[in-house]
């Protein structure tokens, strides 16, 4: 049911889009919602963001799985037991760019019917490498869209992208990678009965809403060409608080313009937004250093106490006539 839910969903909001195409709708869906999915998106990241940053930390809590900074004889595990600022940014690098965490204990199995194995699953850390790094090179490659002239490492990318010249508009081979390491993460979403008895409409949503971008895209890059002059007039109208739009835009653009301002809008309110709160977790941006330096809760001020003494001097009577012993007569 949640499955359904996704998909009903995501292929329901790119019908609407498509109504885009029709006499008066073109700056709806072509000027007002991209602006507004905009602020959404600015202002709810911002919102998150410092909210995170106002929650106080009183203690040391970093995740570490190696040697601890000790003796100089023994020797550290500096990525995986940071001590310092410099090895922290160095384990946070390896973290955002390489999905480093993946690789450790991500998959579990029963062994010959009664032994529980923690493994590696390898095929989630490929996927969601592939998928992250090809939607950043994709995102990248629309700035021509946004730019005139285009800056020349845009260029220099879509070359290297299409470095294999198939077809004519040229396959980028992140565009399929982005296709492939979606469907994929779905199907284990699907096929791994532990993941799929956890998942909600949330998790499977993005998923969706993620994939009808990328095929729609495809789409219309290599099956309904659209106008890419018209698209670049439009965007470039919005770049400059100037819109236009141009009735020559096919609704299948709109419909996949709908989708782009719906991840845009709904990325700061969703579990997406680990792109900025994996910056602010305390268990990854915190240098395990307790041995060496000493830390003192901010919220350790002093309290009033009522000791044991003060209560019994207080009901000392009343204790007695209750039977309750009591330390002094």
């Amino acid at each position: 049911m949640n499955v359904l839910v996704a998909l009903v969903a995501v292929v329901g909001l790119f019908l609407l889009g498509t109504v885009g195409g029709t006499p008066g709708m073109g700056w709806v869906l072509g000027v007002v919602l991209p602006y507004t999915a905009l602020l959404l998106f600015v202002g709810g990241l911002v919102y998150r963001v410092m909210s995170w940053a106002n929650v106080p930390v009183p203690f040391r809590i970093p995740t570490t799985s190696g040697q601890q900074k000790a003796l100089d004889w023994i020797r550290q595990e500096r990525l995986e037991n940071p001590h310092n600022t410099l090895q922290v940014i160095g384990r946070m690098a390896l973290e955002v760019l390489f999905f480093r965490s993946l690789l450790k204990n991500t998959k579990t199995e029963l062994v010959e019917g009664r032994r529980l194995v923690y493994a590696t699953d390898l095929g989630l850390w490929a996927a969601a490498l592939a998928m992250h790094w090809s939607m950043l090179i994709i995102l990248l490659r629309h700035l021509r869209l946004f730019t005139n002239p285009v800056p020349f490492f845009v260029t220099a990318l879509e070359r290297a992208d299409g470095f294999m010249e198939v077809g004519l508009p040229v396959f980028f081979i992140t565009t399929v990678l982005f296709v492939v390491a979606l469907a994929y993460l779905l199907y284990r979403r699907l096929a791994n009965g532990q993941v799929r008895y956890i998942s909600l409409v949330g998790d499977y949503f993005p998923l969706f809403l993620l994939l009808g971008i990328g095929v729609s895209g495809f789409w219309l890059r290599h099956l309904d060409k659209t106008d890419i002059a018209s698209v670049k007039a439009m965007t470039l109208g919005l770049v400059r608080f100037a819109p236009v739009v141009p009735e020559s835009i096919s609704p299948l653009f709109y419909g996949h313009l709908f989708l782009v301002c719906v991840l845009l809008a709904y990325l700061p309110f969703s579990k997406l937004a680990h792109m900025a709160g994996v910056f602010l977790s305390p268990t990854r941006n915190m240098a395990n250093n307790n041995r060496a330096v000493r830390h003192v809760n901010p919220w350790d001020y002093p309290v009033k106490v009522h000791t044991y003494e003060e209560y019994e001097d207080e009901l000392r009577e009343k204790m007695k006539t209750a039977g309750i012993p009591v330390e002094r007569q």
